[in-house]
């Protein structure tokens, strides 16, 4: 089932992916990377530029292995890299900093609280913090106004104290300390999404709340109960999504995402709504009964993220068409605020665009694209009526957190590649190459190249082809390096891609990754990674939870492919796993590892592990029940009774689009189909759980309590049924997990416990010397 946006991607047909740029150390011995190199690594996140364009503020994330701790700080670079970057912050967690619209203070997270500090802008540095909220519901995320007068943030309140526009905090105070008393924790629900992802819903609700920063105690809620009832819930949750809410120019309103279907936990229904928040002021709340929402979103799909045009006119969000599915493509839409008239961006796109700025002057907006395995930067001018757009990006990785510099002239992102975690990275438009900024035009079209090309670049209505080693790094320059001394004593592979005929001869692109001190005359055991999602991709990304650089590390070939309803290839090529789960996407997976095994001949056929984790997971789980050709498997919070799933898990319109019979338009329900035939029912159809009869494959089972998404008696299940069947298995059983392996201690114990298990069963590592006599 589905997994972060965040997915690894990559790109290019038989081409390396280029390693970002790095400074230039000594020579170095170097050692295939550990599991404790991975955890040295700081996580970056979270650029944030000064107003005057000077400085960078962003996140670092260090990992204590020992004590089992991640802990954020902040940390300040010039923007234009000319000296290194410095830490400001050293308290037990700091976070979500944002500079004040005249750049002379800086608001940010600690403790569960918001706090203030002037910033020195000719050093570079924090004043001393004051706390500016002290609130039991805590508080998170927070937005200045543009006129640097007041905050938006978020808070988990209870909604018997949402009265009306002012926050009681003497309320909440007290039902907080009601409910720490009670004798006993049990739970009463009356509607569904009573839990979701790791935790249960409890009593309070998140709320997004405002206050004015000269009088930080008078806070009021902006999405109070009488305005939406008790169960609201806003911003709306968002897994790695844009901001939830923003203010206009003015000051005077501000724009959130909210689901107010009855049963929120069967739709996908966000929409966008705006309030005017200048009803009120600091001392003047008698009588204010609610903020008259207007609702100005009209998709029966998601919308989110709004943004406010700079001058005002404007306010663009991304929507999806389709109501109930939650990977439909996102369209950019432009709501003109005068007329109240809604209209698209860029209707005959064939991608989706995830996060968008606007520019100074209003007249552009620069977004992100998922492509063949990238995530790279484009533009668009709403002024251009042929609907054309500028790829500003043809470098391998994948970009987020896209800031566009105040004078509109240059990017501040973050940047990473499968073997380089994510650093800062600035852009300048005018040192780009004409190649890169030369305008496209995108028409619906297939996104999936020729084979034994390289990877494609779209030029005026035509399809030329460029070596990706030309592109790559153009423009783009490093401005952090927090990461180079630990890279540079490691021995990283590169990773290249390569283009098969997949199901119904449709082209699919998979990646490969070889070990370290890599001899072509030897035989490697490998590993078989499948995604989540299933609506999501590998590629040209590090991750910390499947880290494709440390499963090579120990002497394995890894290949990777994007089957279909994969990300970047087109919408057609997404909504082809609906409703289709074990057809087409697994043959595309088994075709992909054929065409590996023919093309790369040290990969030994006799030693491969499939491993898979969500929907991968479900696959690994499929792949047990209706082949042998692997070694072993390793399954991990996979659904293995999709009849059982439904019942179990939260997000309800996942299963009931995923499941939903072939051209139908009613959700998808087991009930429905269970007194007809199997080939009729979408959910015993795709049940691995029907055939584990057939299951010969050693197969490690690995799944989490407070995995909601797909509740733990999945794994239970699968493993009982092996046990029963008397097929070598194993059970990894994480009691304070959710979907994701999130403790540093327990990701040591998860890749420890997967890579023995692959040893064992592909006779490598310590178990090599199992190998002999047996012709491996």
């Amino acid at each position: 089932m589905r997994s972060i946006a965040t997915l690894l991607l990559a790109a290019a047909s038989t081409a390396v992916f280029a390693q970002a740029p790095i400074v230039r150390r000594p020579a170095v011995a170097q050692h295939p990377m550990t599991f404790e190199d991975m955890m040295r690594m700081k996580r970056v996140s979270d650029p944030q530029i000064s107003p005057s364009g000077k400085w960078v503020l962003f996140s670092v994330v260090d990992v204590e292995l020992g004590r089992n701790l991640k802990t954020s700080h902040l940390w300040v670079v010039p923007a234009d890299g000319s000296s290194k970057e410095v830490q400001l912050t050293n308290g037990a967690g700091e976070s979500e900093a944002k500079f004040s619209p005249d750049g002379t203070r800086v608001v940010f997270v600690a403790k569960g609280q918001l706090y203030l500090a002037a910033w020195d802008e000719k050093k570079g540095r924090l004043i001393p913090a004051v706390e500016l909220t002290h609130i039991v519901t805590e508080a998170d995320a927070p937005i200045w106004s543009p006129d640097g007068k007041s905050l938006a943030f978020t808070s988990d309140v209870y909604p018997e104290c949402s009265k009306g526009v002012v926050f009681d905090g003497a309320c909440n105070q007290k039902a907080e300390t009601e409910a720490g008393r009670a004798p006993t924790k049990a739970l009463v629900f009356d509607s569904l999404l009573y839990r979701h992802w790791d935790h249960f819903q409890g009593a309070k609700r998140s709320h997004i709340l405002m206050l004015h920063v000269s009088r930080a105690g008078y806070i009021f809620d902006l999405t109070p109960v009488e305005d939406w009832g008790k169960d609201v819930i806003a911003p709306n949750f968002s897994l790695g999504g844009p901001t939830g809410y923003a203010w206009a120019p003015d000051s005077k309103e501000v724009a959130f995402v909210l689901n107010n279907d009855k049963v929120p936990a069967a739709s996908t229904n966000n929409d966008i709504y705006t309030i005017d928040v200048t009803q009120h002021d600091a001392q003047g709340t008698e009588g204010i009964k609610g903020w008259s929402p207007k609702k100005i979103s009209t998709s029966p799909g998601s919308d989110d993220g709004p943004a406010y045009s700079p001058d005002g006119k404007f306010l663009a969000f991304r929507s999806q068409a389709r109501a109930g599915y939650e990977s439909d493509r996102f369209r950019l839409m432009l709501y003109e605020r005068e007329a109240k008239s809604t209209k698209e961006v860029l209707p005959n796109y064939d991608s989706w665009v995830d996060e968008f700025v606007w520019t100074p002057d209003s007249e552009e907006i620069y977004f992100l694209k998922a492509n063949s395995g990238e995530e790279s930067i484009v533009k668009t001018s709403l002024s251009d009526i042929l609907h054309r757009t500028s790829h500003l990006t043809r470098d391998s990785g994948e970009y987020s957190d896209l800031r566009l510099t105040p004078d509109g002239k240059g990017i501040i992102a973050s940047r990473m590649n499968v073997n380089r975690p994510s650093e800062i990275v600035s852009l300048n438009f005018s040192q780009m190459s004409t190649e890169q900024t030369e305008l496209i035009s995108d028409p619906v079209q297939s996104r999936t190249p020729p084979p034994a090309r390289p990877r494609s670049v779209v030029k005026n209505n035509e399809l030329s082809w460029k070596h990706t080693e030309k592109l790559h790094d153009t423009g783009s320059v490093a401005i952090t390096h927090e990461n180079d001394q630990t890279l540079t004593g490691l021995d990283l592979s590169s990773m290249e891609d390569f283009w098969f005929h997949g199901a119904a001869d449709q082209e699919v692109q998979g990646f490969i990754i070889r070990p370290p001190k890599f001899d072509p005359a030897k035989k490697y055991p490998l590993k078989f990674l499948i995604h989540g999602g299933p609506q999501g991709a590998w590629g040209d990304a590090w991750s910390y939870r499947w880290n494709a650089e440390l499963m090579a590390a120990s002497g394995y070939v890894v290949v990777m492919i994007n089957p279909r309803g994969s990300t970047g290839y087109g919408q057609a090529f997404i909504d082809g796993v609906n409703g289709d789960w074990g057809g087409k996407p697994y043959v595309d997976l088994m075709k992909g590892l054929d065409y590996a095994e023919a093309k790369y001949p040290f990969i030994d056929k006799t030693r491969e592990c499939a491993l898979g984790a969500s929907y991968g997971g479900y696959m690994a789980d499929w792949i047990l029940t209706h082949t042998n050709r692997f070694a072993c498997i390793v399954t991990h919070d996979g659904m293995f009774n999709p009849q059982s799933a439904y019942g179990a898990t939260e997000e309800m319109w996942f299963n009931e689009w995923e499941f939903r019979r072939p051209g139908s338009s009613e959700p998808g329900q087991p009930w429905k189909y269970a007194s007809g035939p199997v080939a009729e029912d979408p959910f015993r159809k795709w049940s691995p759980m029907l055939s584990v009869q057939n299951a010969k494959t050693p197969t490690l089972v690995i799944h989490s309590q407070k995995d909601y998404r797909l509740d733990v008696s999945e794994g239970f299940q699968l493993f009982t049924a092996l046990q029963r069947l008397n097929v070598p298995s194993k059970m990894l059983y994480f009691p304070d997990e959710g979907h994701w392996i999130l403790k540093p201690q327990n990701s040591k114990l998860w890749y420890e416990t997967v890579g023995d298990w692959c040893d064992q069963w592909t006779h490598s590592g310590k178990y090599a010397a199992d190998t002999v006599g047996t012709g491996k």
